[in-house]
């Protein structure tokens, strides 16, 4: 007997086809946007030819601003990825129900932007050739091959972590598709739904869940170690390792808020992707932009109470001085207008909560640039001159093109995998309302008398 033949009959999919619509149909738009994504990342390729023909001249990287634009696209985007990781292995383990329609496309963006992140490391290199010489002569008391060593960790954690929720859903492609089905047999790893394959994915799933959120941590800890253990005026600061992460999570939700909300709109998919799920993720949001705050205040009031002339140079650049502008916007992209909108239930929207993660990923993105740039334009040696950090068309280019590879990427993938896990939705429908009632029965007070009776119980009885 054929495999085939022996694997059971799968169940026609009635409710969840539409989950399978961006898969099975492509539309004219579809090759616009690739179109438009294309051009947009040949710029960038152009630009970066350019770079590495010409040498690093080309930007306005120089001395003592050797740092710049990479590296504050290195520490967004790898901020940016603990979206999918923290978001999706936490919901998991506490069991919150209304993760189902959304982890996959959290997962998605960890994946993803990592590669980002670390590409930005590679361009910003000037001879990109000995990038391996880091592990090759690397010391293990330097922060650099500390982040080398947890990006890859962090990585490989989060692609197994994207994976294995993947397979029952590769399975329903082999089965229900007609396309790619050479691929979605190798993937499916001969999954056929069967109890014991159910019991040891969802072990595995846990098991990732529950190493991935430490992993995830120390990620973005490790980041700000390659700056904090400097003597950098501004950077040298204890705070740094929990200010970076509750900076990574605070944009990372935005990220995925953007990211959820396009593809409603783009695939239709308002039934999955509710205003519940826009309104939890939005007081999350909040929540996390009074972290970032108190972190930020933390910071700010420790330079200027501590008033050293090397920090306070820095401390007024940013508030007064060149890039009081960027230091401001953040301000007010960052916290009031979050605040504003998501403190309030009439403008916590969709619309709403998704204005205000646009507005923190610009002020996100700001703040990495107002870390990396001042501190480094006011040295501790003497400088012949005042340096204002200025990026030049092909730093911006790169840039451009980043935002577009890593849209282009997200948008193949919807095209060869359910952006929405079709499995899980399942299994909720299922079973969801039986595992909720039976955990609100084991810890609220005479949850299991009839609602009758427990009225004739007395006060004081």
């Amino acid at each position: 007997m054929s495999a085939s033949a022996r694997r059971p009959a799968k169940p026609p999919l009635t409710e969840d086809a539409i989950l399978l619509e961006p898969i099975l149909h492509t539309g004219p738009k579809f090759y616009v946007t690739v179109a438009a994504l294309l051009s947009v990342i040949s710029l960038g390729v152009y630009a970066y030819i350019t770079q590495y023909q010409e040498g690093l001249g080309v930007t306005g990287l120089g001395r003592p601003v050797y740092w710049g634009f990479y590296i504050t696209n290195f520490v967004f985007f790898i901020g940016i990825s603990h979206a999918g990781t923290l978001i999706s292995a936490i919901l998991r383990i506490v069991g919150a129900e209304w993760r189902r329609t959304i982890t996959r496309s959290a997962e998605v963006i960890t994946v993803m932007v990592i590669l980002f992140g670390v590409g930005n490391i590679l361009i910003d290199l000037g001879r990109p050739d000995r990038m391996l010489n880091v592990i090759k002569f690397g010391r293990l008391e330097s922060p650099l091959l500390w982040d080398v060593c947890s990006i890859t960790v962090y990585l490989t954690m989060s692609t197994t972590y994207l994976y294995l929720p993947l397979i029952p859903d590769i399975a329903i492609l082999r089965d229900h598709t007609n396309k790619y089905t050479w691929l979605y047999r190798v993937l499916a790893l001969g999954w056929t739904g069967t109890p014991r394959q159910h019991k040891v994915l969802e072990f595995l799933i846990g098991i990732m869940a529950i190493i991935v959120i430490p992993v995830a941590v120390s990620v973005h800890t490790v980041v700000s170690f390659v700056f904090a253990m400097t003597i950098q005026p501004m950077w040298h600061s204890a705070i740094f390792g929990p200010y970076f992460v509750v900076g990574a999570i605070f944009s990372g939700i935005a990220a995925l808020i953007c990211a959820m909300a396009l593809i409603r709109w783009v695939y239709g998919l308002g039934e999955y992707l509710k205003d519940v799920h826009f309104n939890n993720l939005g007081l999350l949001l909040l929540v996390m932009c009074f972290a970032w705050g108190y972190f930020t205040g933390s910071e700010f009031l420790t330079v200027f109470y501590g008033n050293e002339p090397a920090h306070m140079s820095i401390f007024w650049m940013k508030f007064t001085g060149p890039y009081a502008v960027h230091f401001w916007t953040m301000v007010a992209t960052c916290f009031v207008i979050p605040v504003a909108i998501l403190s309030n239930k009439r403008t916590r929207t969709i619309l709403g909560t998704v204005i205000a993660s646009l507005c923190i990923n610009i002020g996100m993105y700001l703040e990495r640039f107002i870390i990396v740039v001042p501190s480094l334009s006011q040295p501790r040696l003497p400088h012949a001159e005042n340096v204002v950090y200025s990026p030049t068309w092909v730093e911006w280019s790169i840039l451009a093109a980043c935002f577009a590879a890593f849209t282009l990427l997200y948008v193949l993938f919807t095209k060869l995998f359910p952006i929405v896990s079709i499995w899980e939705v399942q299994e909720g429908r299922e079973n969801s309302v039986a595992e909720v009632t039976e955990r609100i029965q084991s810890y609220l007070p005479n949850a299991h008398t009839p609602a009758p009776e427990r009225d004739k119980v007395g006060v004081g009885q």
